[in-house]
């Protein structure tokens, strides 16, 4: 909840930053990273959002559904299933 008013607030205000959590995935410099204890470190596997995703190392994303995506330098995943592109905008 926290983190939704924040990055609520962010928004509103013009930022382009939000907060990533522990668990929370990101494409950087064409490599998937993930947030552990407030650090990017690199993926080592496969990891699966809450929401039933499949992310790969690679930035593939499977979706519950069978949607394939592939994340792009700046894109965002939370934990929960939930995409952002660089500028904190929800994708679908």
């Amino acid at each position: 909840m926290k983190k939704a008013i924040l990055i609520a607030a962010m928004m509103l205000a013009g930022s382009t930053a939000f907060a990533m959590g522990d668990g929370d995935m990101m494409m950087k410099d064409g490599k998937m990273m993930r947030m552990e204890g407030g650090k990017a470190m690199p993926m080592d596997k496969e990891m699966t959002t809450s929401d039933g995703s499949k992310v790969m190392m690679d930035g593939t994303v499977m979706k519950k559904d069978g949607t394939k995506m592939m994340m792009k330098n700046g894109d965002s995943m939370m934990k929960s299933g939930e995409m952002m592109d660089k500028d904190g905008k929800m994708k679908k």
